[in-house]
């Protein structure tokens, strides 16, 4: 916002350059963005922070001033010459939802001529950058930069025969045509203001078009109102219409200063429209807003600020900014001014005394007291190691947990999967950020996509984030995800050729992953999910508890995310990990005798599955058995049909003697004997 030097003058008499008294205010914590010279001027562009709203009216913003000079504040009087008629006998005005409005007020100017404004009001609402349009609505434009209160000019002969105002919701699909001209469709949860049976403004925002100030207008009825801040926002953002008046409301106005402003602007356009101010102001005041008091204790101050002020002296400055504070027991109780809607808290008070105090003069000190060491949580260092071990072959990325509701249908979740069920964003960006995630695989699927797309391959990425699923009440459940996702070929060099980055690349880096962290033997079993390619899909289990899945992506989804390559991706339970890892690693004493290993194939039929053989040897060679290896499985012509060859090698070793060809010999009858009573299994 600008704020034209002269115009500030008029409200407070400073003798400081604009360098100056940028300089004293950012000090104070209004921070100056910059100073722009415009002729015989200065523009002071103000950068303020979201709690102080308040300073974007003059007047405000020249109390600051007051408190920083000394010099009092000229509030501009309001003289009103009103005519025998009273307002209550020409309006009424009626609040259908007091919690979306607490104030409605109005004042109406009769037989006002229409026509440009003074040159003086004209260059003051140009230098604050609002475009200049009538006498009449720039009155409303001038008061809200002066008060920080946003007004509306109705014409009054426009506002049907009933005479009426009525603040309501708006129905479902009910229409508005803004004064942009443009049809706005509403629903229950935008504020109106009504003439009692047609829209007439959309609360707080912006008026409507058929109640427009134009050059045949003469009456005019001041609206001057205390809208909801929180819903005046979500309404603004769902009809992407932002304008001088909701970035107020937003922020919070001055629910004590909505008389005064509408009085000010009745009273200009008495002066410069020339017209006549009927008796009286129709103000509506369902909730009455009690006074803010707040207790602040001096000791307090000086222990949060590391200062020593007697009370006395932090009086003095609670006076300076306008704050009226009674002693009570050595503490003061202050009460907060209805324009400063920030100040709720002790510590907001002790922000103001440090201030005007000066940051400048409080001396930095390194904090005191007993400390205690900080240190990670077990799942917290699981996280860490698991990241850790996880760079080792991947780049990590981050993605957004707000998606497209979309991604879905791009990886072919199935309708009447628990995925669908999504937790919807109540205020989302945009479409694309619209639903909470279910799963990790569209952000890294997205991820190939824009890197290809850039010429770059060979690419592996993982990520470690929360899906949300949805709760009955209360928040959504948040749950711990890994994912990861590989396309291409790892890199070559001398001492290695290209290795495609495929299932069973994959799935490798996972087993050792899955051996890090000491996860007990796990399962692959093959599942058929439709975002994986037929037959190449596992889900992975340890103890019963599954943990994930992985598999080639399917063709058809590659096809959506226009990736043209193989791609592989895996997504795993973290807190389920963390659950069956071992962090205590058992010792055994090395073996004194030596071990022997034995080769075997066998034919079995083609379902039969290399995860279940191993668990019928491990279970048959017992103790005797440290290690069993698939380096073969072969289905040709060679082999019957309907039979597959899948060869193991065996190491056999004792801790208590060397073992002997019969025993070797006799264990590996027994191993064929279960493999063929269990699969039909035959020797090769």
């Amino acid at each position: 916002m600008g704020v034209p030097l002269k115009w500030l003058k008029r409200y407070i008499e400073i003798d400081w350059t604009p360098e100056e008294l940028a300089h004293r205010l950012t000090m104070a914590g209004i921070a100056i963005e910059g100073i722009e010279k415009v002729d015989d001027d200065a523009i002071l562009e103000l950068d303020l922070t979201p709690n102080r709203g308040d300073c974007l009216g003059i007047l405000n913003l020249a109390r600051e001033v007051a408190a920083l000079s000394g010099k009092p504040v000229q509030i501009p009087p309001v003289p009103i010459k009103e005519t025998g008629e009273k307002i209550d006998d020409l309006i009424k005005i009626e609040i259908a939802d007091p919690d979306l409005c607490r104030r409605y007020s109005a004042r109406l100017v009769k037989n006002c001529q229409v026509a440009p404004s003074p040159e003086w009001m004209q260059e003051c609402l140009v230098e604050a950058g609002i475009r200049p349009i009538s006498n009449v609505v720039d009155v409303t434009n001038f008061v809200m930069l002066e008060t920080n209160q946003p007004l509306h000019a109705f014409d009054y002969n426009l506002l049907g025969e009933e005479k009426r105002i009525l603040v309501r919701r708006a129905r479902n699909q009910e229409l508005l045509t803004t004064l942009d001209d443009i049809e706005r469709t509403l629903d229950e949860d935008c504020l109106l203001i009504t003439d009692g049976k047609q829209p007439v403004a959309l609360a707080g925002i912006m008026g409507g078009a058929d109640t427009e100030i134009n050059d045949q207008t003469s009456d005019v009825l001041i609206e001057s109102a205390c809208f909801w801040g929180t819903n005046i926002r979500k309404t603004s953002r769902k009809m992407n219409l932002r304008s001088d008046s909701s970035i107020r409301f937003e922020k919070g106005t001055d629910i004590d200063g909505v008389i005064y402003a509408a009085n000010r602007a009745a009273q200009l356009l008495q002066d410069l429209a020339g017209g006549q101010v009927v008796a009286g102001v129709a103000d509506v005041y369902p909730q009455p807003a009690k006074a803010r008091t707040i207790r602040l204790r001096p000791e307090r101050v000086n222990f949060l600020l590391g200062i020593s002020l007697e009370g006395q002296e932090i009086k003095d400055i609670l006076d300076k900014l306008g704050l009226k504070a009674d002693e009570d027991q050595g503490d003061f109780i202050v009460e907060a001014p209805s324009y400063r809607p920030d100040l709720e808290l002790e510590v907001d008070l002790i922000e103001e005394v440090a201030r005007l105090y000066g940051y400048d003069h409080i001396v930095p000190r390194l904090p005191e007291g007993d400390t205690s060491p900080g240190g990670l949580e077990p799942y917290q260092k699981f996280r860490n190691r698991v990241r850790e071990l996880m760079a080792r072959n991947f780049y990590e990325v981050v993605n957004y947990s707000f998606i497209n509701p979309t991604a879905l249908d791009r990886i072919q979740v199935p309708v009447d999967s628990a995925l669908r069920s999504v937790v919807k964003v109540a205020n989302p960006l945009s479409e694309e950020q619209s639903v909470m995630r279910t799963v990790i695989l569209p952000g890294l699927l997205g991820n190939i996509a824009d890197n290809l797309a850039r010429k770059n391959k060979d690419l592996a990425f993982f990520e470690i984030g929360a899906v949300f699923y949805p709760t009955l009440e209360g928040l959504p459940e948040e749950v711990l995800k890994l994912g990861a996702v590989v396309c291409g070929q790892r890199e070559s060099y001398w001492l290695k050729n290209n290795l495609p980055m495929d299932f069973y690349y994959l799935k490798g880096v996972l087993e050792d992953l899955l051996q890090e962290l000491r996860l007990p033997v796990c399962r692959f079993d093959p599942i058929v999910d439709p975002s994986y390619h037929p037959g190449r899909a596992a889900r992975i289990s340890c103890d019963d508890h599954e943990i994930g899945l992985v598999g080639e992506i399917h063709p058809r989804v590659l096809e959506n995310y226009n990736i043209r390559f193989q791609a592989c991706a895996l997504e795993l339970d973290v807190k389920t990990l963390f659950a069956l890892s071992q962090p205590r690693s058992m010792k055994e004493e090395i073996p004194r005798y030596p071990a022997v290993e034995r080769d075997i194939a066998v034919l079995v039929p083609l379902e039969a599955q290399a995860s279940d053989l191993l668990e019928a040897i491990q279970a048959t060679g017992g103790a005797l058995l440290k290690k069993i290896d698939v380096f073969d499985i072969y289905a040709g012509d060679q082999v019957p049909a309907g039979k597959k060859s899948m060869a193991f090698r065996l190491t056999l070793q004792s801790t208590e003697k060397t073992l002997t060809e019969a025993e070797v010999g006799l264990l590996i009858d027994t191993v064929v004997d279960a493999l063929q009573s269990r699969f039909g299994g035959t020797l090769r």
